[in-house]
């Protein structure tokens, strides 16, 4: 495969529902009672789990820091202490959003945006800075001081409803209760006063705590709007650049092929003509020629028309589209497809026609002696696909190249693409399209 671009992805878009009447929906109750238990439960857990992740963080960023002139070894503790705050943003995401439902995306982790080492440390100062992540992160670590309260209340609790049976067991009709001596005969009304005082603290920080959640991972309406808006104007710009690519290509097939070899017709019918009284022989081999080229025209036309539209896929869906693509292969093809249902037109024809730019790359760049195609509908309703091959490697996108096609059809179905190709190979370019594009 030779020709797109190290690794081109559609922008993020973190936090943005669908458009539609999901951008206008409510937001899910965060005070139901089984929302209020996990939350409880959740920031206790905080509590106890997030001062040790503090301490290992502080501890990578220290080492870290102190041993980057030697020899740059700190720089593996930096990197260590970047991907450990990405684990805590994507773990804090997630946490909510099952908590609370309210539909975030989760974190993705950044992508070289050029080949080399200067493309990796760019990969890791944009993974620093990741707007989405710090987010994550202040809110946990709000959340982990709520959990150290949490966990004081719920010892006051205990505390409190052991208080309230102290008469079973105090000793001279005095307990004790932080320190407190405390008259056995008014131990009970104490202790349930106390208990209620801390299950209402309790419910509080909960409540605080999806209050604090929503405002700062959840993004505003305005924000959704806004995200959406620009999504969609990167969407059209995919979209035109898409048409303008492929009427290039199809101009191009058209002059350079077909248009010549009809012309060539044309000349040799003329001769043919000439000759019909004079040389029947000559003439005879002249049609023939002529009728061997009017019907290798109409094989280029019918491979024109199959890169416009394949008819197999609305017919027979991207399956047999694929089986069929992976038969007509210059190469073969080892096709591997676990899908369940179909997707959106669309999405299916985006999915086909860049594993269709792949394997065509492959056979004409790569010098590859097989490819595999892999194909899985996942759980997030997404259609992904994987090309590779075990050719030379180095493919990179050039306007209005093959992969560069492939980029703005998959953008403009709203999907993301990436491309691994390194010299030497092997070289792999992966595919997610929205089921519902």
């Amino acid at each position: 495969m030779t020709t797109p671009a190290p690794s081109t992805e559609a922008p993020h878009t973190p936090g943005a529902p669908s458009p539609g009447p999901a951008a206008r929906r409510r937001l899910p109750d965060h005070s139901s009672p089984a929302r209020l238990a996990g939350a409880i439960a959740q920031l206790a857990a905080l509590g106890i789990i997030g001062p040790v992740v503090a301490t290992i963080a502080g501890i990578l960023l220290s080492v870290g820091i102190g041993l980057l002139p030697v020899f740059g070894i700190g720089f593996v503790f930096l990197l260590g202490f970047v991907y450990l705050l990405y684990a805590v943003g994507w773990t804090e995401t997630a946490r909510i959003d099952g908590l609370y439902g309210v539909g975030l995306p989760s974190l993705r982790a950044r992508r070289a945006p050029r080949p080399g080492f200067g493309g990796f440390l760019r990969m890791v100062w944009q993974q620093l800075i990741d707007a989405p992540m710090w987010r994550a992160i202040a809110n946990a670590a709000i959340a982990v001081i709520l959990g150290m309260i949490t966990l004081g209340l719920f010892h006051a609790l205990i505390s409190s409803i052991a208080l309230a049976f102290a008469p079973l067991y105090a000793r001279d009709g005095v307990t004790t209760f932080y320190d407190i001596d405390v008259i056995a005969a008014w131990a009970p009304v104490a202790g349930i006063l106390l208990a209620l005082l801390s299950a209402a603290a309790l419910i509080g920080i909960a409540l605080l705590h999806g209050v604090l959640a929503r405002a700062i991972v959840v993004p505003t309406r305005e924000a959704q709007l806004a995200e959406q808006a620009r999504v969609s104007d990167v969407q059209r710009v995919g979209a035109l650049r898409a048409s303008e690519v492929e009427r290039t290509r199809i101009e191009r097939d058209l002059h350079d092929g077909v248009q010549p070899r009809l012309v060539s017709v044309g000349m040799t019918l003329g001769l043919a003509q000439q000759k019909l009284e004079d040389d029947p022989v000559a003439a005879r081999a002249l049609i023939e020629e002529a009728h061997t080229s009017t019907k290798a025209a109409i094989t280029e036309l019918r491979q024109l028309a199959r890169g416009i539209h394949a008819s197999v896929l609305d017919d027979r869906g991207l399956d047999a589209a694929l089986s069929a693509l992976a038969g007509r292969s210059h190469i073969p093809v080892r096709l591997d497809v676990r899908i369940d249902g179909r997707c959106s037109r669309d999405a299916e024809a985006a999915v086909y026609f860049s594993i269709a730019e792949s394997l065509t790359n492959a056979a004409k760049h790569s010098r590859a002696s097989e490819c595999r195609v892999t194909v899985r509908r996942r759980d997030d309703g997404t259609l992904w696909a994987r090309v590779e091959d075990n050719g030379l490697g180095g493919a990179r996108v050039l306007p209005g190249g093959g992969l560069d096609g492939i980029s703005n059809r998959v953008l403009a179905a709203g999907g993301t693409i990436r491309l691994d190709s390194p010299q030497g190979g092997p070289t792999a370019l992966e595919v997610s399209v929205p089921c519902a594009s």
